[in-house]
């Protein structure tokens, strides 16, 4: 497994926003991933997808790599964000907002 936790690194690092998901951006599989990247492209957010359905070791080593049982998961700029739930209460709260634009700043330069 040490293999796919490098795999899950890399991704996060390699990415300001990445969103392991089930299904694609353009093709979600289920509603919490719907949710996700319909608050994320709602914000105008250009974000990595990883479909975790086409990768048993990732779709188990995320849970792992996170200690969050559950998928989608956000990160952005290397940090754990949550799943739908908390994106969506960051969302309404203006938090998640808030990060998004830090992030995208940090990348200007």
């Amino acid at each position: 497994m040490e293999g796919t936790q490098k795999r899950i690194a890399d991704l996060v690092a390699g990415n300001d926003v990445v969103l392991f998901m089930k299904g694609t951006k353009l093709f979600p599989q289920c509603g919490f991933s719907s949710r996700a990247v319909a608050i994320l492209e709602h914000l105008g957010v250009d974000f990595a997808d990883v479909d975790v359905l086409q990768d048993p070791e990732i779709r188990q080593g995320i849970k792992e790599f996170s200690n969050w049982p559950t998928i989608p998961q956000l990160y952005v700029k290397g940090e754990f964000v949550g799943g739908s739930d908390i994106m969506m209460e960051m969302f309404e709260a203006g938090e998640l907002q808030a990060m998004l634009a830090d992030a995208r700043a940090g990348t200007a330069g």
